[in-house]
């Protein structure tokens, strides 16, 4: 994957709502808010070392979970097959247009482009 802060984040999306509530706002807040350590350690009220444990036991739930399910990793080499798809479900509306002007061929070219964003969300 690109880099630790889209990985963390990414494992964040997939298995966030597995942490406990204070795993959850602590990561939320490190990683998405962008907040230092200090600062939530701060409005939290305990020491600086105390946020980094309870971020790094997140960090190392989810990716436990990461390493025995493997979603993020399936999730990611999908993407280019999909992408994949819907350029040639484009192609195909194209040619189409230009060339046939076929109802059934618009429909079904409209019907891959449609399920291959249901499945990148």
């Amino acid at each position: 994957m690109k880099n630790q802060t889209y990985r963390m984040t990414m494992l964040f999306d997939f298995y966030g709502e597995l942490l406990t509530d204070r795993q959850k706002e602590f990561f939320d807040l490190y990683y998405n808010e962008d907040l230092s350590l200090g600062e939530i350690a701060e409005n939290a009220g305990i020491s600086r070392q105390g946020v980094r444990d309870v971020i790094v036991r997140a960090e190392a739930a989810m990716q436990e979970i990461e390493d025995k399910t493997g979603i993020i990793k399936r999730f990611e080499a999908q993407r280019p097959h999909l992408n994949a798809i819907a350029s040639a479900a484009a192609e195909l509306k194209t040619i189409n247009y230009r060339q046939y002007e076929d109802a059934r061929l618009t429909e079904l070219a409209d019907l891959i482009t449609a399920e291959t964003s249901a499945l990148k969300d």
